[in-house]
């Protein structure tokens, strides 16, 4: 009720937290184009402002595509400048921001918990501090395990300093699902059949992606199953997640199999990917490539050398993204769930939808849609546009506008030739695909939730034919 009353006071002196979010997201990428333009974070000349302006959103965006080689245009000081974009991005500046209120002991606003309770997608305001903190403690611990174990691949290969230099560089690329590499032009080919970049940099790509929520109630479920004195149960550990997290689980295992599948069944004979390579080597490449279609980006294949088909199966996998409230992009797992959740029970004539013995609230239902609807419809607009531009086969077009809202990065060759039309359009789609359709429109819409209060005229019901 306070909460409420807060936002009605403050309605007409604050701006709503859907905008301060796309805003803070916009802020950073105007700075980060201004910095990376400058000389001394190139290694010869500056590339163009617009070029920078590309790779600045895709750094903040977490998503991975760029018109020049990372490693070839900017030095140590601009990677530097990329890599903390792509943390901020994936985190959100607006974390960073309250973190560093909480860091000199400075109580968080009630106008900014309403932001963050937006933007980490959190049902309670008092819980945002600890929440807040737990985000930075988890996100570093895992990166800093995954460096770790990174070390063991570059280290020898490239030195201490510099083996260092790419272990971090990569885990927090990895975990915050932006597909960034300083590897050269090839990404992640020349490993595809380490064993060690073929489970870490996965394990990284998921762990982000599955957002973290999710995460912190497996650990505190795990915690209390563990501490009643009966024996330890998986069946019974599983029911006591909460519904948000049994989604995710179940949905991102199934496409995380489903596109391991049908990229093998797909490619296993193209001499050009992996149809050169032994069984085992195969499956571990159709894994690395199915979970970063997760929304990460690296590849350990020429995704121009992929048959059509293969292209058109992973843009349908990358549509769906991640989850929620993490760094991965996309319609959202939770959000493909619904939708189909949503036509099985039509098929049954059920008039509510339920999942484990649970009922789904129909602005949730309605919101699902209205993304869906807002995405292809995106996505529709920006091929028809880049197919007028770009002088490129269909379904690379497809495959870019597709990876640029889903913010996953991939790119078959096509991003390097977009004329400045398409880099236009492939920058709105990654600003589009990080901070989310609905939030884009709820920040700049004529009312907002704050004014859904007051009354609306009733009609009566009209009558139409769908079908």
């Amino acid at each position: 009720m306070k909460v409420e009353i807060f936002k009605k006071r403050h309605e007409h002196h604050t701006m709503r937290p859907t905008r301060q979010i796309a805003l803070s997201f916009l802020a950073v990428i105007l700075i980060g184009t201004i910095l990376l333009s400058l000389p001394i974070c190139n290694k010869s000349t500056p590339t163009t402002f617009l070029n920078n302006l590309f790779i600045a959103t895709s750094a903040t965006c977490v998503t991975g595509l760029v018109p020049v080689t990372t490693s070839e245009q900017f030095n140590y000081l601009g990677q530097l400048i990329i890599i903390v974009l792509i943390q901020i991005g994936g985190l959100g500046f607006l974390t960073f921001l309250n973190l560093l209120l909480i860091m000199i002991k400075k109580k968080i606003s009630l106008t900014n918990k309403i932001v963050l309770q937006e933007a980490l997608n959190q049902p309670s305001l008092n819980a945002i501090p600890k929440f807040l903190k737990n985000v930075i403690k988890y996100t570093f611990i895992v990166e800093g395990i995954g460096a770790i174990l990174l070390l063991f691949v570059f280290v020898p290969e490239y030195g201490v300093l510099k083996g260092i230099y790419f272990a971090v560089f990569h885990a927090i690329s990895a975990f915050c699902n932006a597909g960034f590499d300083v590897l050269g032009n090839n990404s992640l080919i020349g490993y595809q059949t380490n064993i060690i970049i073929n489970l870490v940099i996965p394990g990284l790509i998921i762990m982000g992606g599955l957002g973290f929520i999710v995460w912190f109630d497996v650990m505190e479920t795990i915690k209390k199953e563990y501490k009643k004195p009966s024996k330890f149960n998986y069946r019974h550990l599983f029911k006591s997640f909460s519904l948000h997290t049994k989604i995710v689980l179940i949905m991102t295992s199934i496409l995380l199999f489903i596109g391991m599948i049908l990229f093998y069944l797909c490619e296993f004979y193209n001499p050009d990917t992996i149809g050169k390579l032994n069984f085992f080597d195969q499956l571990q490449v159709s894994f690395f490539q199915s979970t970063t279609l997760r929304t990460a980006g690296f590849a350990s294949v020429d995704i121009a050398s992929l048959y059509p088909y293969t292209k058109f199966m992973m843009c349908i996998i990358m549509f769906i993204g991640g989850s929620p409230a993490g760094t991965a992009g996309g319609i959202k797992t939770v959000t493909f769930a619904i939708s189909i959740l949503m036509v099985y029970n039509i098929y049954h004539g059920r008039k509510e939808v339920a999942v484990f013995s649970r009922r789904i609230p129909k602005r949730l239902i309605i919101r699902s849609f209205a993304i869906i609807t807002i995405g292809i419809s995106l996505a529709f607009i920006s091929i028809f546009i880049l197919s007028i531009s770009e002088n490129a086969p269909f379904i690379d077009i497809m495959f870019e506008a597709v990876s640029a809202f889903a913010t996953v990065g991939l790119s078959a060759s096509l991003t390097p030739s977009l004329t400045g039309i398409g880099k236009i359009i492939i920058i709105i789609l990654m600003y589009i695909g990080r901070i989310g359709p609905i939030t884009l429109i709820i920040s700049f819409a004529r009312r907002s939730y704050i004014n859904a209060g007051k009354k609306e005229v009733q009609y009566t019901d009209g009558n139409i034919l769908l079908g």
